[in-house]
This record gives structure tokens, C-alpha cells and sequence, in this order.
């Protein structure tokens, strides 16, 4: 064999080897990000429009086809809103008794107090629906739909940090990189609807008058799962998407016909590569063209009635607002979108309680009241799950000074109330029981792990059975500890 002959043999030998490996990169890569295509599909799902579910979901007759979260980032205050402890006025400023705190681990912001003096709440609570469900003065309006929630009072974490924690009750894992709620809805379910994303968030003004904790667009990426299930962000003002407006001198037409090119252009990329993410960017592209239409009319209100505008406050003509962003909420909802999530932030009162909790309740109230209230009256509500909670609660003794009128709580991750209503929730009930203390839970725990198989088992999903391969694991969003829905609140 000559010299030429030996080079072309050791060529094709190259070649050889560097085109299987590749061929056998892009049928893992294949596997791990389409793995419809991996269990034998013939052809990628469908470029255009609504996708649809996975195959056998949902498990079982949902209850619910949407979810609605209000998020209270920075987590409020229990024993001030939703958890009555009216021996706590008996004992103001006395010592936090070794057998309740049992050692319990705190935030390095009180760990080096001298004193744990107990703070009862300055707020007034009064009963309300058939229960006798108790409520703080500062949630009157929430109290009127008494009837629709299930109040939990036993929910806790083992995160006691914001960032740590608010990534923990989204994802599932306090460790960044994972699916949020929003997206296993996503991925799981589908969409209803061919011209609005699956997921959407949106993170309205707050009036406590400090800064806010930071929010990171990874709470609602989609870690791991294909990158069209990731929630897309209203803002609150100027577009409500950015870059959706065409620039001038392109008109709809000539935007359509770029459209087709850049899609032909992507189409013969994919099949070059074998990239599934080409087809995400080609749905992307054509979702962003059919989002110039309708994002304008979603937020538009001028067709809303005078009352349902007074259903959710004086603010909700305000863009921006919480009360605003629930009516979009029940827009978003009515037109098909999965999952809608508003974030409202600064519930983090270590000081100044008295001061901005208040104003905290008043932006959130009367559009909580008046969410549950359009919904039901339009029948939407037995299909639309809404939740309503922080990432954790806050400790009965103060943080700092305390005086008759004023006080500041840490972080407590022991015990925090949130609650549920609508499509598969069981109205006018309270659901677990903690302390005379408010510091531990006495009946009934739940763990946040259990609120999201509690929202998945809603939606029609085994949370067991809901599953996507990465990094050799079955990965889910309730992890591999156990997690129960909670039953008792099961319709």
C-alpha cells in the first residue's frame, strides 16, 4: 500500500468514526431532550400552534385544567393573617420557653438576640363563612369567600433562606437548575391555546416601603425540560413582551414572509444536526408572530364591565398593580393558558410590621376576593386551581426591639399557612393545626413537597408518574423523598 492509499484509508477511518460519533451524540441527545422521538414517534411533534400532552396524560380525570399561583414572595406572616393565637396577648414580651424552640435552627439575623420576647399580632381576627374560619381585619375582603378556600395552617420547609427557599417550593430542589411547577405543566399537559405560551408569569409593584428580595427568571425556567416550556414574562410596563412590536417599515406581511424563510432555513439546520432546540426556536418564532395579536387584546380591559372591575379593587385599572394583574390572570385563564403565576414581593418584614404588612394586604386583598368571585360567576372556578402562600412564615418572637405597636419577625420555616380553592379543593375548611405558639406543628404536617403533588393530583397527574431523564435520573418535581397530596382537602 502506498503512501496516498495509507492517508485515504486513515481519512475514511476518521471520517468513519467522527460520523458515528456524532450520529450517536445527536440520537442521545435526541433521547434525553425529545424523548417522545426516543420511544418511536416517526416525526417531531408538531412546529405550529398548541402542543399537545404526553402520551397516558393526564393519569386520570383532572379536576382542574389551569392553575393560578399568587406567590407571596418574602413570606407573610401566619399568626398576623390566617393563624388566630389569641393567648399570645396574655404573655406579650415574656421569653419564647426552651421546650417550644427545642433547639431549632435559626437565621443568623436572630441566633445572637439575648431575648426571643414574644410579639402577639396588634391585628383584630373575626369568624367568617360556615366554618368559623378565622381571619385578620387585614384580609376582610379575602374573609367574604371564606366558603371557597382550603386554609392550610401546617405547611413547612427545611429551607429557611429566601432564595434557597423560594427555589425550593417552585422547583423542588433548593439547588438551582430545576423545572419550575409552571413548566412540568407545561411539559406534562400541553396547551389549550395556539396563540399564547403554556406559562405565564408576571411580577407586579408592591407599597411596603422598603427594597424587595431579588426574583431570578430561573424560578420559572425550564431547567432540563425542552426550553418552550419555560414561562414567559408579562411586563408590567411599556410592552408587555419586548421586541414583539415589528420595527418600522415592516409590515405584517413581510414579518410572515421572513417568518417562512427563517423556518425553512432552521428546518434544513435540523435535519443537518439533529438538534430538537431547532424546534423549539421554530415554535418560538411562530408563536412570537401570533403573540403580536394577541397580547394586545389580553391587555386590553376596556371591554371589562364596571363591575367586574370593582370586583378586584380601585387599582386594577392600573397596569402593574396586583389587583391588575389578577384580572389578567382570569383573561390568561378564560383563553386557554396553563399556568399563570404572579409574584408580589416584599412580605420579608424583620422590622416595621405594623407599618408594611398593612399596605402588603391592601395590594393583594380585595383582588384575591374579587379573582375567586369573577372566576366562580363566568363557571371557571370548579376548573381553575388557585394557591396562595410564600416560600415560609415568620417566628412569634420579635426581631429587634419590641414594643405594644410595633415588632419584626425572622424567617420560619416550621410552620406557615397557605390556601387553596377551586378545581379539586374542597371550600370552607382549615386543614392542619400548630402550637399555642404558633412554632410547631401539633396535627396534620404538609410538606411543600406535598402542596406541589397536592396541585399535580388536581390537574389530572400521578406526580409518581410524571417523570424526565436527566443526568441518569428520573427527575420530578417532588424529588425522591416521599410526598402525599393531602387528601383531607381533596374534592
Amino acid at each position: 500500500m502506498n503512501p496516498l492509499q495509507e492517508r485515504n484509508q486513515l481519512l475514511s477511518r476518521r471520517h468513519f468514526f467522527k460520523s458515528t460519533g456524532l450520529a450517536a451524540g445527536r440520537i442521545a441527545l435526541a433521547g434525553m431532550l425529545l424523548p417522545e422521538l426516543a420511544r418511536g414517534k416517526a416525526s417531531p411533534p408538531a412546529l405550529h400552534g398548541a402542543h399537545p400532552a404526553l402520551p397516558g396524560l393526564p393519569h386520570f380525570a383532572p379536576r382542574a385544567k389551569r392553575l393560578i399561583y399568587l406567590f407571596m414572595n418574602g413570606g407573610p406572616s401566619q399568626m398576623d393573617l390566617l393563624d388566630y393565637k389569641p393567648g399570645l396577648a396574655k404573655i406579650f414580651d415574656t421569653e419564647l420557653p426552651d421546650s417550644i424552640r427545642m433547639g431549632q435552627r435559626l437565621t443568623t439575623m436572630t441566633s445572637g438576640q439575648a431575648r426571643f420576647p414574644i410579639a402577639p399580632s396588634i391585628y383584630q381576627f373575626k369568624q367568617y363563612g360556615k366554618a368559623g374560619m378565622w381571619f385578620s381585619e387585614l384580609l376582610s375582603h379575602t374573609a367574604e369567600v371564606a366558603d371557597e378556600l382550603a386554609v392550610i395552617r401546617s405547611v413547612h420547609t427545611e429551607a429557611i433562606n429566601h432564595d434557597p427557599a423560594v427555589t425550593y417550593i417552585q422547583t423542588g430542589n433548593q439547588i438551582p437548575g430545576k423545572p419550575s411547577l409552571g413548566s412540568w405543566l407545561s411539559y406534562g399537559l400541553g396547551s389549550e391555546c395556539d396563540n399564547l405560551p403554556a406559562f405565564v408569569v408576571m411580577t407586579p409593584s408592591w407599597s411596603a416601603k422598603r427594597d424587595a428580595q431579588a426574583l431570578y427568571q430561573r424560578l420559572w425556567s425550564a431547567g432540563f425540560l425542552p426550553t418552550r416550556h419555560a414561562g414567559v414574562s408579562l411586563r408590567a410596563k411599556g410592552d408587555a413582551v419586548l421586541y414583539l412590536n415589528d420595527p418600522p417599515g415592516v409590515d405584517r406581511e413581510t414579518r410572515r414572509d421572513m417568518l417562512d424563510a427563517l423556518s425553512e432555513l432552521n428546518a434544513a439546520e435540523r435535519q443537518k444536526l439533529g438538534d430538537p432546540e431547532i424546534n423549539t426556536r421554530i415554535a418560538q418564532y411562530e408563536m412570537a408572530f401570533r403573540m403580536q395579536s394577541s397580547i394586545p387584546d389580553l391587555v386590553s380591559i376596556s371591554g371589562e364591565s364596571k363591575a367586574t372591575l370593582d370586583l378586584y379593587g380601585p387599582e386594577v385599572t392600573t397596569p402593574g398593580t396586583f389587583s391588575h394583574s389578577c384580572l389578567l390572570a382570569r383573561r390568561l385563564a378564560e383563553r386557554g393558558v396553563r399556568c399563570i403565576e404572579i409574584f408580589h414581593r416584599e412580605w420579608d418584614h424583620h422590622g416595621d410590621l405594623p407599618r408594611d404588612l398593612p399596605l402588603q394586604c391592601r395590594d393583594v386583598d380585595h383582588a384575591c376576593m374579587g379573582l375567586i368571585k369573577d372566576l366562580k360567576s363566568r363557571g371557571m372556578l370548579d376548573e381553575t386551581l388557585v394557591v396562595w402562600g410564600g416560600e415560609f412564615g415568620r417566628t412569634v418572637y420579635c426581631q429587634g426591639k419590641l414594643t405594644k405597636n410595633d415588632y419584626g419577625r425572622d424567617h420560619h420555616p416550621r410552620c406557615f399557612t397557605m390556601w387553596m380553592a377551586g378545581g379539586g379543593v374542597k371550600g370552607g375548611l382549615v386543614h392542619g393545626e400548630t402550637d399555642d405558639f404558633c412554632y410547631n406543628i401539633t396535627r396534620d404536617p404538609v410538606h411543600i413537597r406535598d402542596i406541589n403533588a397536592t396541585i399535580l393530583h388536581c390537574m389530572g397527574i400521578d406526580h409518581h408518574k410524571l417523570t424526565y431523564k436527566f443526568q441518569g435520573l428520573d427527575q420530578r418535581l417532588t424529588g425522591v423523598e416521599e410526598a402525599y397530596p393531602v387528601k383531607q382537602i381533596l374534592a
